[in-house]
């Protein structure tokens, strides 16, 4: 569409909405957002009544609010993961032979980009891809600059705006990012290689995305944060439409919000118009775990990102006056001086006026500082932010803290740069430090400075933190889809803030460590990009399907992934698995999902024209007897299970010619048969269709979710697919 087409579009809405307002002057001055690319619609300040009179309209097809979302990280500046020492990806394999990313435009949705970092420098970088039809939208922000690197940046704010009580200073006019979370994603996904890179001395490496010669673009849809809501759903929609616009490869959204129905779902529609693009578009999990059915972004046209470890800690030991010592982790820029210091609980330290359930948290304003000056003070984890926890220490006169796990955060230990001298520890080391506290007249103990230590075991395990299925919405499309590092993970950093993100930290750092699956998402989305410059022609679904069938379920001591408190955990935590790149890169079969199996998808879920129109320009012709299992995903889910059902998949040959043979692991309770047993491709892009038939065994079956494995192996390639069931 040319700029003349974009203008009619634009004031057709102005004239549509004017029939209400009364004029089309009035109805300028009401919408904040005309979608005129991709995306046909409008977004605007409305009374409800004026709302719910439009939706009457026989033009109108779909309404919905403009709704907040929130950022995934853990909110307590935890790590970029594909570093020297990342583990999964080695640096003479899928790195080279996809030229590291070069030629694919990597862009995020998020709290905007630090330009001056050097994961953002175009030294060595030739000429813009002359596909980039992207602008650098710098906004009242003169210093801000894009290069051959970052070649795109944009700020969208308007749904913000209307949902704040004052007008928006000229300090929201820039796509610079603020806080230090954009940059961060970016940079894991698609940052240059920076050698010499530390966090306070740790973890000192080369620094490089997962495409580093990838270009990348930043879409700013995130301020901070009203009524805990940092990005609405007008602000991202209107950047996802401008980005197919741009020509974006890859979109990376470490964001997220309550579970909805996609037709109401801000990031489904505007991701579904992206794949129709043959944009590949990945989303973070959440971070509501480790209870079950928390997992968002849940359709099935994305990938959907958990969040585990990887093999390195920053150990910070807490030595206690009785000899006993326990393995925290830190990322503290101070030192104690090597003695014993005073250690107290945070609720022995209270003020008066502090309840214990807020001064047992270390909270803002409990911490009486006649009882905690010159010592060490035991916080537990919860609620506020972990390095919150530390400043209060800090301003009530602590030298240290010691910061224990509760139960539901079990063995999950994360390193932060704190403020002061702290060491986070499990639960239940936590439980032992506690003890000893109670048993002595005047407890002491002593915490050790941070070091680096590589290639620990177990890894990866589940982090506590990561959100779970089963999918709330969809039940039949597994959620999440794979796992990758989200724990302690070192990347870029924005220079306008502090790396623990609290006004009270006056320290600027380049690189810092945060945590969250907002920092396994890009990890994602850095592999997506490797393997959008080797395999150009795939299409999203089909680099979907390489790296979810191409994982593994097992950890560094080859048994199955653990949980936070080291339980074995099932695909409801990981997917597929924790990702493999170099496998991913030859996946051998994949499965493929043209864009209308998506369309029978939504049909099948009950959506009417109008529900349906938010996705589709044109009406369309449902099939009637297309059923949500078989939608040709990478893993097969049966919610609802009676007696039995047979669920079809088809397979395309990405590889050499082959015979596949399966093998199936049937669920307790389930058997499992496959016809045909053996599929044999004579040439690529060659598909084979089979039928998986699920059979409840007589008074064998539980009433809770099993989980089995499908694999079709040539001897070379190992094509894995989780089985997920429930018996009714």
């Amino acid at each position: 569409m040319s700029s003349v087409d974009f203008n009619s579009v634009t004031n057709s809405h102005y004239e549509f909405l004017g029939s209400f307002l009364g004029s089309s002057d009035t109805a300028k001055d009401s919408i904040f957002y005309s979608y005129t690319r991709h995306i046909n619609g409008f977004a605007a300040n409305l009374e409800e009544e004026i709302a719910a009179e439009i939706a009457k309209h026989p033009k109108v097809l779909s309404v919905f609010e403009n709704n907040g979302r929130k950022l995934h990280t853990t909110r307590s500046w935890g790590f970029m993961g594909l570093e020297d020492n990342y583990g999964v990806i080695s640096s003479n394999s899928i790195w080279n032979k996809a030229r590291f990313g070069d030629g694919v435009i990597i862009a995020n949705l998020d709290t905007g980009v630090w330009p001056e970092s050097k994961s953002f420098s175009d030294e060595g970088f030739g000429p813009i891809p002359s596909k980039w039809r992207g602008i650098c939208g710098k906004g009242s922000d003169h210093g801000f600059h894009c290069n051959r690197k970052l070649i795109g940046a944009r700020y969208f704010n308007k749904g913000y705006a209307s949902r704040v009580t004052t007008p928006l200073n000229s300090t929201f006019e820039t796509p610079r990012d603020n806080e230090g979370h954009g940059s961060h994603t970016l940079s894991t996904a698609g940052g240059n290689m920076v050698q010499g890179v530390n966090v306070f001395g740790q973890g000192n490496g080369t620094a490089k995305g997962g495409s580093p010669r990838a270009r990348v673009a930043s879409y700013k849809v995130c301020w901070p944060p009203v009524n805990g809501d940092e990005c609405f759903d007008a602000d991202i929609l209107a950047a996802f439409d401008m980005a197919i616009h741009d020509g974006v490869d890859v979109l990376s959204l470490s964001l997220g919000g309550s579970a909805s129905n996609l037709f109401n779902d801000s990031v489904a529609i505007g991701s579904f118009h992206a794949a129709k693009k043959g944009i590949v578009v990945v989303c973070s999990a959440g971070n509501s775990g480790p209870n079950e059915a928390t997992a968002e972004n849940l359709a099935p046209w994305y990938i959907t990102v958990g969040a585990s470890t990887m093999d390195r800690e920053f150990p910070s030991y807490v030595v206690l006056g009785n000899n006993l010592r326990f393995k925290g982790e830190s990322l503290s820029a101070t030192r104690l001086k090597h003695k014993s210091y005073p250690i107290i609980k945070a609720t022995d330290a209270k003020l008066a006026s502090a309840t214990i359930q807020d001064a047992v948290l270390c909270q803002n304003g409990t911490l009486d500082p006649n009882k905690v000056k010159g010592k060490i003070v035991l916080c537990l984890r919860g609620i506020n932010a972990r390095v919150d926890k530390g400043e209060q220490a800090l301003l009530a006169g602590a030298v240290g803290m010691v910061l224990a796990n509760d139960i539901t955060t079990g063995n999950e230990i994360l390193a932060d740069p704190h403020v002061l001298p702290a060491s986070h520890i499990s639960f239940s080391d936590g439980v032992d430090v506690f003890k000893y506290v109670n048993s002595t007249k005047s407890p002491v103990a002593y915490i050790t400075y941070p070091t680096t230590k590589l290639h620990t075991k177990p890894a990866p395990f589940m982090a506590a933190f990561s959100s779970k299925g089963p999918n709330t919405i969809v039940p039949e499309i597994l959620k999440p889809d794979i796992t990758a590092p989200g724990v302690s993970i070192i990347a870029a950093y924005t220079e306008a803030e502090g790396p623990t993100d609290q006004e009270f930290d006056k320290r600027r750092i380049q690189y810092n460590s945060i945590s969250g699956t907002s920092m396994s998402c890009p990890h994602i989305s850095g592999i997506v990009g490797l393997l959008k410059a080797l395999y150009p022609s795939w299409s999203p679904a089909a680099i979907k399907s390489a790296i979810m069938t191409t994982a593994t379920t097992l950890d560094n001591e080859a048994e199955t992934i653990l949980n936070a408190t080291f339980i074995h955990t099932t695909p409801f935590s990981y997917g597929s698995g924790h990702v493999q790149p170099n496998k991913a890169m030859d996946p051998g079969l994949v499965y493929d999902t043209p864009t209308n199996d998506y369309v029978n998808f939504l049909c099948a879920l009950g959506y009417n024209e109008t529900q349906m129109s938010v996705f589709l320009k044109a009406p369309h012709q449902c099939h009637k007897n297309f059923s949500i299992i078989n939608l040709n995903y990478p893993s097969i889910t049966v919610p609802n299970l009676n007696r039995s059902v047979t669920v079809t998949r088809t397979l395309k040959n990405v590889g050499a010619p082959a015979t596949y043979i399966v093998h199936v692991q049937n669920p307790n309770g389930i058997t499992v048969y496959v016809k045909p047993k053996i599929l044999e491709f004579k040439h690529v892009g060659e598909e084979k269709r089979f039928e998986v038939k699920l059979k409840v065994k007589k008074g064998k079956a539980t009433k809770s979710y099993v989980f089995g494995k499908l694999v079709w192996s040539d001897g070379k390639h190992y094509v894995k697919s989780p089985i997920v069931v429930k018996a009714i």
